[in-house]
């Protein structure tokens, strides 16, 4: 078994089981998707709670794992070839679980790419909009009178949530048939967009209904309801 004390993180947060796979996270869209693939996979693992609050993330210890200082994080102590693996970035994080446990992500070529693409898609778009609102709506746009930044995002998510809502007219996920590392990514963002930022109305999320349909499917699943509350906030 490979020895994490050689790596600064375990320092602020040891590892009781340093032969299970190091999470370092926080329940928000990015952070829990690591931990309901986890929790799909049911990959032996142990959760760190990085607390925004008291700027964890900013401390030297995560920054040692994370230069850019975001959240997910994992230490895999059983890497490949048997050396321990640090990785950051929440889409490769969900790859490479895939990949390593065999589930999640299609094995044909095709089909492999075609669901590695609809996570880009969440990464690169429905996230950082997503978020954008978030900042307009629940928090500082309340400090802004002019409402243009706001509604610009408001049709941005409006346009992205079409995109997706087409993709899943006569399919149960983004795959098809098969549930993926795509719904993963990307649903934890839809259920904070309609929930914690309460944008709901603000979108028009009532016009999706292939997006709800598959949002009340994915949180019904029993590893997705642990997920979406691991790590256990203080």
């Amino acid at each position: 078994m490979s020895d994490l004390n050689a790596f600064p993180i375990t320092r602020k947060w040891p590892a009781s089981h340093p032969d299970r796979i190091q999470l370092y996270s926080l329940p928000t869209p990015n952070g829990v998707k690591a931990s309901i693939m986890l929790e799909e996979a049911g990959l032996p693992y142990e959760p760190h709670l990085v607390s925004f609050e008291s700027n964890d993330q900013m401390s030297p210890e995560f920054l040692s794992l994370n230069p850019n200082n975001k959240i997910p994080a994992i230490l895999d102590p059983a890497g490949p070839g048997g050396k321990p693996l640090a990785l950051f970035e929440s889409g490769a994080i969900l790859i490479y679980l895939a990949e390593k446990s065999g589930r999640f992500l299609p094995a044909d070529a095709a089909a492999r790419y075609e669901t590695i693409q609809w996570v880009m898609f969440q990464m690169g778009g429905i996230g950082p909009m997503f978020g954008q609102l978030g900042f307009f709506h629940k928090f500082a746009g309340k400090d802004y009178e002019d409402k243009r930044p706001r509604d610009r995002y408001v049709a941005e998510c409006r346009r992205l949530l079409g995109v997706l809502d087409k993709r899943l007219a006569g399919r149960s996920w983004i795959m098809g048939e098969e549930y993926t590392i795509a719904d993963i990514a990307t649903f934890p963002w839809v259920r904070n967009l309609i929930g914690f930022y309460g944008a709901g109305d603000l979108v028009g999320f009532g016009d999706f209904a292939h997006v709800r349909r598959v949002l009340d499917a994915f949180v019904a699943r029993p590893a997705v309801a642990r997920g979406l509350e691991i790590p256990k906030r203080g």
